[in-house]
């Protein structure tokens, strides 16, 4: 059983995650406006990504005998500066949900609930991973700085990269 406590700050990462997905989403859909398929696809993907993260913290709630809240959000950004903006922003936004990831295994240790705090170490690992890509988009991003034909064929790369991370959770998905 989840205490009180616990409950509060899963139900406050499950809100982070929905946010996360819904900005992720409007930036897609701003990058697919700007004729940039290939970061729009990627971002598509990344959006769906952040939502599976909220549903498995949803479930994880109700089968510990807590309630998982379908968070209620506030609109995203609906325009961005550029491509560059974007991913800063992003791995800024990565970095965050990192640290709220931390503060919430933080309360897990010392409400003494190992249970979470072991399922929680998937959400650990994740975050790595996640400033990791944003970190190295970014500085590919800087390489490119205003050439165009370079930011054509980042986003040609990025269409591709999403296309293979789309494939693997498909595969993951078919294994379950």
């Amino acid at each position: 059983m989840l205490s009180a406590k616990v409950s509060a700050a899963l139900n406050k990462q499950i809100e982070l995650e929905a946010a996360s997905s819904q900005y992720y989403l409007s930036m897609a859909s701003w990058g697919e406006t700007q004729g940039l398929n290939g970061v729009s696809t990627f971002l598509y993907e990344h959006a769906d990504e952040e939502r599976m993260h909220m549903l498995k913290l949803i479930k994880f709630v109700n089968e510990r005998g807590g309630h998982g809240i379908v968070p209620s959000l506030k609109q995203p950004p609906v325009t961005f500066k550029s491509v560059k903006a974007v991913f800063e922003e992003i791995l800024k936004h990565e970095i965050m949900v990192t640290n709220e990831i931390n503060n919430l295994v933080e309360t897990t240790l010392k409400e003494k609930d190992y249970t979470t705090h072991n399922f929680l170490q998937w959400y650990v690992s994740e975050q790595i991973e996640e400033e990791a890509l944003a970190r190295q988009i970014v500085d590919k991003l800087k390489l490119i700085g205003d050439d165009k034909s370079g930011l054509y064929f980042f986003d040609r790369d990025l269409e591709s990269m999403a296309a293979k991370t789309k494939g693997q959770m498909d595969k993951a998905k078919g294994q379950r």
